[in-house]
């Protein structure tokens, strides 16, 4: 199912995301040389409908054309059938995100035997650092996610933005996945086709090619905004929701996606319900954290406790084939190192 190349196919630099069906069949994993020899990995398409960064990185190999980079960097582009209809997966498809060495869900899977090659491959280079680039579909700031608090970690992610999210990972994720073999991270650049949210995934791409090596010196509380994701919240199959439609079971304000990263105090709404109890919410140890921070009053859906959303979105395909969101609280960074040791001791 993986190809892998060692150059780069006729046209791809100027080929939009919706075509790249037609020069790539399925996955391809593409090698270009460089100066230094531990390879960048930069991972495109794992969702079809979120193309920032195949935008971005056409653009950098464009102002390097005829020249040497100054790393070297693979690419991998990843789910071109589901980018061809615009959508983050086919229906017969996996999650292009939870196939990786790790996931139990999709281990029998032709994608995840993929993903493992690409794994493998990239492990026996010496990968130098992995960034996967996605969009997402709500209202949200440009922001990493890490599964790491590690230095080198950390200043590789302050080349994209200060705002910093801490999670524990998904299984199956590319992050979750690379994490253990070098700085790897998550790029979150906003909605997609955003002509600043690409320049600026570009411009990160650029400097981490020319990226020597990482600082030595610790990362600074006043140059990071560090949250920790502590629960995911899920709409069950069996409950019918919408945004402004009263007659699904769960109508949930039509402006959700304005309260993302916004500190949002116990009894805010986040709308109207006929049933019980519509919300499955599971902590990153996949515990039932529900009543913990949903509270279901005289048929509205109220916070319980203070929290921090991100990425809350309208789009109801997602919302199914994702989550509605991720619920945060924010770290002061001092502290920050105790509260991942206190994680670590609970699971």
């Amino acid at each position: 199912m993986l190809t892998v190349l060692e150059s780069l196919p006729e046209g791809f630099l100027h080929t939009p995301a919706r075509e790249l069906h037609r020069l790539l069949g399925g996955p391809t994993l593409i090698h270009l040389p460089g100066r230094r020899e531990a390879p960048l990995l930069v991972s495109v398409l794992l969702h079809g409908n979120e193309d920032s960064g195949v935008v971005a990185l056409q653009s950098v190999l464009r102002a390097h054309s005829g020249r040497l980079l100054p790393r070297a960097l693979s690419i991998l582009v990843g789910n071109v059938a589901a980018a061809r209809e615009g959508l983050r997966r086919l229906d017969h498809q996996p999650d292009y995100n939870r196939v990786w060495p790790g996931t139990e869900l999709h281990a029998a899977a032709p994608e995840h035997a993929a993903m493992s090659e690409v794994h493998r491959i990239m492990r026996e280079r010496g990968v130098f650092a992995s960034v996967d680039i996605h969009n997402n579909t709500g209202l949200n700031p440009l922001y990493c996610v890490v599964n790491s608090l590690d230095q080198a970690v950390l200043h590789l992610a302050l080349l994209f933005s200060r705002t910093v999210v801490w999670f524990r990972g998904l299984a199956g994720s590319q992050t979750t996945a690379f994490s253990p073999l070098c700085p790897s991270l998550t790029l979150e650049c906003g909605k997609p086709g955003k002509a600043a949210n690409e320049a600026h995934a570009a411009s990160f791409i650029d400097g981490c090619l020319h990226l020597a090596q990482f600082p030595s010196h610790d990362v600074h509380e006043h140059d990071i905004d560090l949250y920790h994701t502590v629960a995911t919240v899920r709409v069950p199959s069996a409950v019918s929701f919408g945004f402004g439609d009263a007659l699904a079971d769960v109508d949930f304000d039509p402006r959700l996606d304005h309260m993302n990263f916004r500190q949002l105090e116990p009894g805010t709404a986040f709308g109207r319900t006929r049933v019980a109890f519509p919300l499955d919410v599971r902590d990153e140890g996949r515990r039932d954290v529900s009543e913990e921070y949903f509270t279901c009053s005289d048929g509205t859906i109220s916070l319980r406790r203070t929290s921090t959303p991100a990425m809350l979105t309208l789009d109801a395909r997602v919302v199914r084939q994702d989550c509605l969101c991720y619920l945060m609280e924010r770290i002061p960074f001092p502290h920050s190192a105790s509260v991942a040791r206190q994680w670590c001791a609970n699971v």
